[in-house]
This record gives C-alpha cells, sequence and structure tokens, in this order.
C-alpha cells in the first residue's frame, strides 16, 4: 500500500508534468503559427531603400550569416525563422551568391526561391539610335552601375579589345536596351551590342531587295546611318532610302548634310555654313561621291530595313516641311519650289549686297542600271542642323545671307578628288567661292 504522502508527491509532478507539456505544447503551436505567418508575411525593407531593396551575397557567404545580416538591415524581425525556412525546405545549401532585390510584397518565401534560383537583379541601359560612338562611350562612362575598363581607350585599342581590329566603332553596336548584372563592365556590355549588330544586320541583309548598289552589309549599315540621322519619323525611312539609292545608281552625290556634320567633328558649332560644304572631307557627301567610308551614327533594325527595302519612285529630293517631316521632289524645278514654300516663306529670299542667284547647273551624271540620267543635285537634301529659320538648310548659304538656288561649278582644277564608291563620278560640282 502506497503511503498517502508518497502518493500525493506522485500526483504533484505528474500534474508538473502535464502542465508543462501543455505550455511547451501551446508554446510550439504559438511558435509554429508565427512561423507559418512569417512565411507569407511581405517583408519590411529599410525605409531608405526606397520601391526596391538591393543586398549583396557575397561568394562563401554562410545561410547563418546572411540571416543575421538581412536582420540587422531591417529586413527580417528574427534570423531563426528563415533559418528554419531554408532547412525545412531543403534549400539551405542552394542559396546562390549575387546581387539581389527585395521589391514591395515580397514574402520569404519568395525571397527564397528567388536566392534558389539565382533570380539576380537585372539592372538596364539603353543604346540610342542615331548615337556616335562617341556618344555611346559617354554614356557608358557616366554609368557608374557598370565596372569601367574603357576609359581612356582610343577607337583603335576599344575594336582590338572587342576582336575586330582595325574596324571603325561607328555604327557597330545595335541601339537597344540591354540587361546587366552587377559586376557587368562596359566592355562586356559592347561585345554584347557588337554580336547583335552583326546578327540583325546578317538577317537583314539576307532578306535584302534585289538590284540594290550595295555592295556588300558594310555599305548597307553606312546607308542605314544615314537614313538613321535623317529622320525621326519611321515613315519616311523607306522614301528617304528610296532617294539615296536611286542617287546611288544615277552617279549622283547624296549631297546629306549629316555626313558633312560628320566630317567637321569638334569644328562644328551647331550651324552648317556655305564653307564647310564646300571644305572636303571623307565624309563630305558634296564634295565626294558615293558612301563615306564608314557609317555615321547607330542605325535601329528599322532604317536597316530601310535602306535594304527601298520605297519605289522617283524622287531625288527632299526638304524639310517644318513640322518633322519632309517633301519629296523628282526634279530639281519641284524641289527648289519646295525650298521656297517650305523654307522661304513662299517666295525666294532677295539677294544682298549685290549677291545673285547663280544659275541651274543641268549636268548629266553617268547612268547606271538602264536609269534615265537626272540632273545633278543642287543642295543638300535635307538639314535640320541649321539654326537659321530664315535659310533653307537644304540651299547653300551664300555672301551675306543669300540664299543660292542652285551651285555654281568650280574653277576647272580646283576642288578634291572623288574616291572610289559604288556609283561613277559626275562631274564634280560645288557652290561659288
Amino acid at each position: 500500500m502506497v503511503p498517502p504522502r508518497a502518493s500525493r508527491r506522485g500526483l504533484y509532478w505528474l500534474v508538473l508534468a502535464l502542465a508543462l507539456a501543455l505550455a511547451l505544447g501551446l508554446a510550439g503551436l504559438i511558435l509554429w503559427q508565427r512561423y507559418e505567418a512569417f512565411k507569407t508575411q511581405p517583408l519590411s525593407p529599410p525605409p531608405t531603400a526606397g520601391e526596391t531593396f538591393l543586398f549583396d551575397i557575397p561568394t562563401g557567404m554562410s545561410l547563418r550569416a546572411l540571416a543575421r545580416e538581412l536582420t540587422a538591415l531591417g529586413v527580417l524581425d528574427h534570423p531563426w525563422f528563415f533559418l528554419a525556412l531554408a532547412h525545412l525546405s531543403g534549400q539551405a545549401a542552394r542559396i546562390k551568391a549575387g546581387e539581389y532585390a527585395i521589391a514591395p510584397g515580397t514574402t520569404p518565401v519568395a525571397l527564397l526561391n528567388k536566392l534558389v534560383r539565382n533570380q539576380v537583379h537585372q539592372r538596364a541601359i539603353t543604346l540610342i539610335e542615331g548615337w556616335t560612338a562617341a556618344q555611346l562611350l559617354a554614356a557608358l562612362a557616366r554609368d557608374d552601375r557598370l565596372v569601367h575598363k574603357l576609359e581612356g581607350v582610343t577607337p583603335e585599342t576599344l575594336m582590338a579589345a572587342l576582336g575586330r581590329p582595325g574596324q571603325s566603332p561607328e555604327g557597330r553596336f545595335f541601339p537597344d536596351t540591354y540587361r546587366f548584372i552587377k559586376g557587368t563592365s562596359d566592355l562586356d556590355l559592347l561585345k554584347r551590342a557588337a554580336l547583335a549588330m552583326d546578327q540583325v544586320l546578317a538577317e537583314e541583309w539576307r532578306d535584302r531587295a534585289p538590284g540594290l548598289p550595295l555592295r556588300d552589309p558594310e555599305q548597307a549599315l553606312i546607308l542605314a546611318s544615314i537614313i538613321e540621322k535623317e529622320t525621326g519619323l519611321a515613315s519616311e525611312r523607306p522614301a528617304i532610302a528610296g532617294v539615296f539609292i536611286r542617287r546611288l545608281q544615277l552617279g549622283m552625290r547624296l549631297q546629306t548634310d549629316p555626313t558633312v556634320i560628320f566630317g567637321l567633328g569638334a569644328a562644328f558649332d551647331g550651324d552648317l555654313r556655305r564653307a564647310d560644304l564646300l571644305r572636303d572631307t571623307p565624309y563630305n557627301t558634296y564634295t565626294r561621291a558615293g558612301l563615306p567610308p564608314t557609317p555615321i551614327a547607330l542605325p535601329g533594325r528599322a532604317a536597316l530595313r530601310a535602306a535594304l527595302h527601298p520605297a519605289p519612285g522617283d524622287s531625288l529630293y527632299f526638304v524639310a516641311k517644318g513640322d518633322g517631316g519632309h517633301w519629296f521632289s523628282a526634279t530639281l524645278d519641284e524641289h527648289n519650289q519646295a525650298v521656297r514654300r517650305y523654307q522661304l516663306g513662299g517666295r525666294a529670299q532677295p539677294p544682298q549686297s549685290g549677291t545673285q542667284l547663280q544659275p541651274q547647273i543641268q549636268t548629266q551624271p553617268t547612268v547606271q542600271s538602264g536609269l534615265r540620267p537626272q540632273p545633278q543635285p543642287t543642295s543638300g537634301i535635307v538639314s535640320p542642323y541649321s539654326s537659321s529659320s530664315s535659310t533653307a538648310a537644304e540651299s547653300p548659304i551664300g555672301p551675306s545671307g543669300s540664299t543660292l538656288l542652285a551651285p555654281g561649278p568650280l574653277p576647272a582644277g580646283t576642288g578634291p578628288q572623288s574616291t572610289p564608291s559604288l556609283s561613277t563620278s559626275s562631274p564634280l560640282e560645288a557652290f561659288d567661292p
């Protein structure tokens, strides 16, 4: 028979054990409920982080250290729940190093899945159609998210670093939006852009229209860069391409202002003057026949497609209308009328300081592809660059600001020689000095 005192002592410990088990069970239940709530409760990035909080996981960082860091940053309330989540899900050893973003509303489960799947933060940079190589490099240099390896490089060393020695950097990089991760260098980005241009150019060249006066994809790239600089209207690109293609077929100089401006380089001050049109450079399409030696800007796919699928027609001239669009003309007379209408307020600009308008010079270029000869164009086809609203950008600026609707020939034996080109050279014409 058990003594009463012993019986009471045993009952005491039983009740105590039951109470402790109940307390532990209740605490465990509360803890489990808190853990379950933690998994689906949005994280709280620091208030100073803005909309998206970025953090790094360096190579070799332990899960415990990561949980502590996220807690210290205010992302987690307690590191233990995140540790439990990683271990219980079997993903503790699968977390990848890298830079990650926590957007508003991100839950611990979503964050862990992102770390395991290596969904690192993607940055973005956009290369703009019409940029020169210098503008492109300047934009990359300003972006502090990139690792800079190109400081102080020359065009020659740049292209050598890209595995393209001897090639010009102009027009070689496809304008697009590129995503990149932390640690990407400017050189890495340019390699991607160069490969993208190779691919797009090859695709467009394979699908080109028949009978074009373009020898190879390189010449298509050059022409596309000029088209890119001539208009910002997508609907006009094929028509402008048609003008240039017909000029090449007829042996007519392109006479396009963007190439002249590119050739002037730093000497161009925003005003394209008569003297600039007379200044010979390899890129002056007023003084030299055919295409310039390299592209002058980054052409987009639309410009490439226009160059290789020009609009049919007979127009050989175009003039800016002042509304962003252009008027296209087939003859010199029509073009001069359009210049008067859209650039001179409906009337010819009167001569100043005794300067006389020059007579129209009607030269016959060498004919190619069986096309009918047309008059050699007498003015830059279009230009948005002149700051003077009273002077047609397509017409040369004469002395004292007078407008010459047609150029006069250079004296015999003067003027630059035409470089080899797609077309044969027509008789050299320029404006009276």
